[in-house]
C-alpha cells in the first residue's frame, strides 16, 4: 500500500490519481486538491519514505501518466 504524502490516505497503485515525480521520487496523489496542494509546495511534503525511487526507464512513463 502506498500512502498520499499530503492526507495521509493509504492506497493501492492502481488507484493513485495522479503521480507526481520530485527529485528522483514518485508519489502517489489521491485525488486532484492533494495533486494542487503537493505540486504548490512538494518540499512541504515530500518524504523518501513515502514515495518511489524512479528509475531512468520510468521517467517516460510517469510524464505520460500526469494529468
Amino acid at each position: 500500500m502506498l500512502s498520499d504524502p499530503v492526507c495521509g490516505k493509504r492506497m493501492q497503485h492502481v488507484k493513485a490519481h495522479a503521480i507526481v515525480e520530485h527529485e528522483g521520487v514518485a508519489y502517489h496523489l489521491c485525488c486532484p486538491r492533494c495533486q494542487a496542494e503537493f505540486e504548490r509546495s512538494p518540499q512541504a511534503y515530500a518524504k523518501p519514505e513515502v514515495g518511489e525511487k524512479v528509475k531512468k526507464t520510468d521517467r517516460q512513463a510517469l510524464r505520460r501518466q500526469r494529468v
